[in-house]
């Protein structure tokens, strides 16, 4: 493992540039050993997202490293800095010998994510992402209106669980009697040492507002994640086998951000809260996945909040089909066709505009011969379309965010 384990130390002077954002084809992230660096982007996407001083001990690179996306920040060296170059493929190497940074890393990238996902939910669900317990009876509300009776008897069932002398419960009950001959296939209690879980099709594995201390890797099959906004579900993601999900509960102590549903029969791995520490050391491949997942769920998050800048909502739908082209890692400088995984509402729903509005613009944007609806699908005919049209609506912006602050704006 020594010989495997090769970390090299880079020196900077002071008022270097180390990376850059919006660099490609990053391959390594960086811990400080000696000195400071200042870590900033060229748009603030959230609140207290501004420049932020790191000392020794501290890392950065990592969501873009791990994601193998393009950097999201810059960093300029505020002294003169000796840092620990540490290559992606090394990383399993590195946290089988220091443990502790695996979970640093880890922990940092749940914080970042929820703050970053409460932040994107509120601009673009136009809702509050914090769900507490008593939340699961709207979700069983909601779902026994949709006639999905199994979805809304767990949730049902998870409320009397957590909320015993909830507002509610006399109501909860009645509505589980009701649906109850209706219910199929439904667990609620495993036990804990069980690591290989089977979910039947149109299950719930966790509702939004519930307590979670494990998290998921599938197996087989797929399972959606959804959640509840304005009487609504949105569906927020389709994940299937080697992803993970449930994650940032497990971590943190906090109620599910999202329901979790098995779309199709499914097998999951189970990791719960007692057993992960310990699995950092044993089993470093499925830390180093789970490292690998929250950075390219940060990078996303980062492009989706950055997105929401855009004043045009043409501009943001042409860039929400830039966002989903990068993180498919399709080669934007060859001309070639591509078909969405989404439709016209999806896209709608995605770029968080109201229906009408939403209509409005994407009647415009298919005014673009290269972009097409076939079989409620997104259909573009040459990818470097999407790329020149975003290109265009960033520059309008740019050029008016610079009158915005200039001294003879009126």
């Amino acid at each position: 493992m020594q010989d495997q384990l090769q970390l090299t130390f880079v020196t900077f002077k002071k008022d270097s540039y180390i990376v850059v954002e919006g660099k490609q084809n990053v391959d390594r992230f960086f811990i400080i050993h000696q000195g400071k660096v200042l870590l900033s982007k060229d748009v603030e996407v959230a609140p207290a997202e501004g420049g932020k001083a790191q000392g020794p001990g501290d890392i950065f690179g990592v969501v873009s490293s791990m994601s193998a996306h393009s950097h999201i920040e810059t960093t300029r060296a505020l002294s003169d800095v000796v840092l620990i170059s540490v290559k992606r493929e090394l990383y399993s190497c590195l946290i089988q010998r220091n443990a502790s940074i695996a979970m640093k890393i880890i922990r940092q990238f749940s914080q970042r994510m929820r703050y970053l996902d409460e932040a994107l939910t509120r601009l673009t669900l136009k809702n509050t992402a914090d769900n507490d317990v008593s939340h699961l009876f709207m979700v069983g509300e909601y779902y026994a209106k949709q006639n999905q009776y199994n979805q809304a008897y767990y949730a049902y069932y998870q409320y009397l669980k957590y909320c015993p002398r909830g507002r509610d419960v006399k109501l909860t009950r009645e509505r589980m009697m009701k649906i109850a001959p209706y219910v199929k296939n439904v667990k609620f209690d495993y036990d804990p040492g069980e690591i290989n879980r089977f979910y039947p099709g149109n299950s719930m594995v966790f509702s939004e507002g519930e307590p979670g201390d494990e998290l998921y890797i599938i197996q087989k099959g797929s399972v959606k994640i959804v959640k509840i906004v304005d009487n609504n579900e949105v569906l927020l993601a389709v994940l299937k086998p080697g992803d993970i999900f449930g994650e940032m509960a497990m971590l943190e102590s906090k109620p599910r951000m999202a329901c979790a549903v098995a779309y199709n029969d499914c097998v999951v791995f189970v990791v719960n809260r007692a057993n992960f520490e310990r699995m950092v050391g044993i089993r470093p491949q499925i830390i180093a996945r789970l490292t690998i997942l929250l950075a390219e769920r940060i990078w996303l998050i980062y492009k989706q909040l950055a997105n929401t800048l855009l004043d045009d909502p043409l501009g943001r739908m042409y860039d929400t089909l830039l966002i989903q082209l990068e993180k498919n890692r399709m080669n934007l400088m060859v001309s070639q066709p591509y078909t969405f995984d989404f439709g016209p509402q999806e896209l709608i729903n995605i770029v968080g505009l109201p229906r009408g509005e939403g209509e409005k613009v994407l009647r415009k944007m298919l005014e673009n011969r290269l972009i097409q609806v076939a079989d409620n699908r997104i259909v573009v005919m040459d990818i470097r379309e999407i790329v020149r049209q975003t290109e265009y609506f960033k520059k309008i912006q740019r050029i008016e965010w610079g009158r915005r602050r200039s001294p003879l704006s009126f």
